[in-house]
């Protein structure tokens, strides 16, 4: 089986507001001295989990924007077979949470700017896309990625000043 190529496509309105909550959420992060990472998880054109990075306050390196959303939607469905959803993201997701999106059988990742430390779909490696795997999940990279970058770039220089 041949695996979903890496894509850019022009994205849709619905893309760019969903995306646009993921970044709400992220902004929520930074405004909790959280790094910030926000994530939305959509389901038949409805929001079903959202989720922001929240490692500092529950002192837990599991609790990503995108595993939070992807918990919540689970919960929503009643099922951790999110078949058919779409994960949107602010960061590229890192190995844990690119790996969650997988299990969960999610359809498709959409995130906002690359990360070149920890970016596991497409940068550092490609899990998503791995054939290895029995799922794979079609990513589409860059949707309000300068605003998503942008939002780390002040959190970053904050924390050093």
């Amino acid at each position: 089986m041949v695996p979903p190529p890496l894509s850019s496509p022009g994205f849709t309105a619905d893309d760019e507001t969903f995306q646009r909550e993921a970044l709400a959420f992220a902004r929520i992060a930074y405004g909790e001295r959280e790094v910030p990472v926000g994530a939305v998880v959509v389901v038949n054109g409805r929001i079903t989990g959202r989720g922001r990075n929240r490692r500092e306050a529950l002192r837990d390196p599991t609790h990503h924007a995108e595993i939070e959303a992807l918990r919540e939607a689970g919960q929503a469905a009643g099922t951790w077979h999110l078949e058919g959803a779409t994960l949107y993201a602010t960061l590229e997701p890192c190995p844990m949470c690119a790996g969650a999106a997988v299990n969960a059988r999610i359809a498709r990742i959409v995130f906002g700017c690359a990360d070149p430390k920890a970016g596991y779909c497409g940068t550092l490696g490609n899990i998503p896309a791995d054939p290895r795997l029995n799922h794979r999940c079609r990513v589409d990279r860059g949707l309000l990625a300068e605003d998503s970058a942008d939002l780390l770039r002040m959190f970053f220089r904050a924390r050093r000043e």
